[in-house]
């Protein structure tokens, strides 16, 4: 069972990048899915994150009202679409899962390998 995310890119500040992170593997169930993000010589921070009914999602105050988490529970994958970036947004971006397995329904959580996302004119 793996995480696999992508969509970081360099971009220039009031501009837009759309993450995304898809979970493969023997799985039976995705249930919370969220994402976290790590600046230069900062500790990880959650910044977003969606239930799987998706009745619920919620964010860190530094960046409601400009990332939106969405997903798509027919194929595994969580979305952060991100608008008006900031140069303090500049992180490595990793998606988090809590996986039911489908061998034993073992419930798991699985991190993504992060993407890197620069925001800088």
């Amino acid at each position: 069972v793996q995480l696999q995310a992508s969509g970081g890119g360099l971009v220039q500040p009031g501009g837009s990048l759309r993450l995304s992170c898809a979970a493969s593997g023997n799985i039976f169930g995705v249930n919370k899915l969220g994402w976290y993000r790590q600046a230069p010589g900062k500790q990880r921070e959650w910044v977003a994150g969606i239930t799987r009914n998706i009745a619920s999602a919620n964010y860190a105050d530094s960046v409601k009202g400009r990332f939106t988490v969405s997903r798509d529970n027919a194929k595994n994958t969580v979305f952060l679409q991100m608008n008006s970036l900031k140069p303090e947004d500049t992180a490595v971006y990793y998606c988090n899962a809590d996986i039911t397995l489908a061998e034993d329904y073992r419930s798991l959580e699985v991190w993504g390998q992060g993407t890197l996302v620069t925001v800088s004119s």
